[in-house]
C-alpha cells in the first residue's frame, strides 16, 4: 500500500469491483433469457447503495418487456431472484442485485415514497400510528427510508406475505 491509501479505499474498490462483476454476470444471464425468450431490450449496469443494480430497457415502448414485470411486479421479483442464483452459481458469494425492468420498479420507488411521506405526515398530524397494506421487501425498504427522512420511525409486522408497514409517532 502507498502512503496515503487506506485499507478501507483498497476494500471500497474491491467492492465496486466485485459488484461490477455481478452486474456483468447478471447481464450476461438476462441476456440469453431475452433471446430465448425473443424479447427486445438493452442492458443497462451500475453500482447503487452497495448493491449491483441491473435494467432492461426497451426503445420499442416496452410492451414486450411488460410480459417480464407481470402483475404487481411478481414477474419480476422471481427473475430477479433467478439473476441472483445465477449470479451466485458463478462467484460462491450470495447476491443483493437489484433487477429493474422498464422502468418498473423506479417508478414503484417514487410511489411507495410518496405513500411513505403521506403517512408520515398523516401520524405526525393525528398521533396515532398508521398500518399500510402488506408489501413487499422491496417495498417497505422504500417506504422505511421516506419514513425515516420525514423524521419518524416505522417497524414491520406480520408474516411473510401479509408482511407490513406500521408508521408510528416520534
Amino acid at each position: 500500500m502507498t502512503e496515503g491509501t487506506t485499507s478501507a479505499a483498497v476494500e471500497g474498490a474491491d467492492t465496486l469491483t466485485r459488484l461490477e462483476q455481478e452486474g456483468e454476470i447478471a447481464a450476461d444471464y438476462l441476456e440469453g433469457l431475452l433471446d430465448i425468450a425473443d424479447l427486445d431490450g438493452d442492458i443497462d449496469m451500475d453500482v447503487e447503495a452497495d448493491r449491483a443494480a441491473v435494467s432492461i430497457i426497451s426503445d420499442a415502448g416496452g410492451r414486450d418487456l411488460q410480459k417480464l414485470v407481470g402483475r404487481d411486479g411478481e414477474v419480476l421479483e422471481a427473475l430477479q431472484e433467478l439473476t441472483r442464483l445465477a449470479v451466485h452459481r458463478e462467484t460462491g458469494d450470495r447476491s443483493r442485485l437489484m433487477l429493474d425492468i422498464g422502468g418498473y420498479r423506479a417508478q414503484k420507488r417514487a410511489e411507495l415514497s410518496e405513500l411513505g411521506s403521506k403517512a408520515a405526515a398523516e401520524v405526525k398530524s393525528t398521533g396515532e400510528p398508521v398500518k399500510l397494506k402488506p408489501m413487499t421487501p422491496f417495498e417497505r425498504k422504500v417506504v422505511h427510508d421516506a419514513v425515516k427522512s420525514a423524521g419518524l420511525r416505522s417497524e414491520s409486522e406480520g408474516e411473510e406475505p401479509q408482511r407490513f408497514v406500521v408508521v408510528l409517532p416520534a
